[in-house]
């Protein structure tokens, strides 16, 4: 059976566990803090990023848009990419975006982690509006529509639903719900599902340094 190394609060390893949920792939799931020096994750990725597939062979697959695709190529039922050509390259437009603004919270969350007066407002302040800038997209792209891409549910859901998932997560403070109510009503219809129920992020506690 495939292994996952994840991290709790990891929107880019909920993605790969709701993918491998929906299509009924078996895994075992081990959690770890990445941060610490207890890791594993050096082991199987040189980038020392989770999440990390490890596949019965004992090699490993990562980077989470890599796994999505890997997955995608050996598992394709259900789809989970639409089979048109615009359809695919919506679905990997939100993974991009949904990535993106991932990245650009992470930043500025270590950025925060740091003494006060060893921050950088300006650094912040860009991550910030990168945030703002992609749930501000996300929300446009999806608008009153049911899913993300076309009439079922696909990468493109996984994507979005992780990201602002992640957020309220992290951020609980932030107001994408008050901005964006239309986006907080499908937030709130993905957070039904299954795959989504059993992969709710939560946070861990890093009492290693970091920064």
């Amino acid at each position: 059976m495939m292994k996952l190394i994840s991290a709790t609060p990891s929107p880019y390893a909920r993605k790969v566990r709701i993918a491998l949920a929906e299509k009924g792939i078996p895994f075992d799931l081990e959690t770890e803090v990445p941060w610490h020096g207890t890791s594993v994750t050096p082991q199987y990725n040189p980038l020392e990023k989770l999440p990390v597939l490890i596949l019965e062979d004992g090699s490993a697959v990562y980077e989470s848009h890599y796994i999505m695709e890997w997955i995608e190529a050996k598992y394709p039922a259900p789809p989970l990419v639409p089979a048109d050509i615009d359809g695919r390259l919506l679905a990997r437009k939100f993974e991009v975006l949904c990535d993106g603004t991932c990245d650009a919270f992470v930043l500025m969350f270590f950025e925060q982690m740091r003494d006060q007066e060893r921050q950088s407002p300006e650094w912040i302040a860009r991550q910030r509006r990168k945030v703002d800038g992609g749930v501000r997209e996300i929300a446009r792209l999806i608008g009153d529509r049911d899913y993300a891409v076309g009439d079922s549910f696909g990468l493109g859901d996984i994507a979005a639903g992780t990201v602002v998932g992640y957020l309220d997560v992290r951020w609980p403070d932030y107001p994408w719900r008050e901005q964006y109510p239309s986006l907080a009503a499908y937030s709130d219809r993905m957070e039904r599902r299954p795959s989504f129920q059993r992969t709710r992020p939560t946070p861990q506690q890093i009492t290693e340094k970091v920064v």
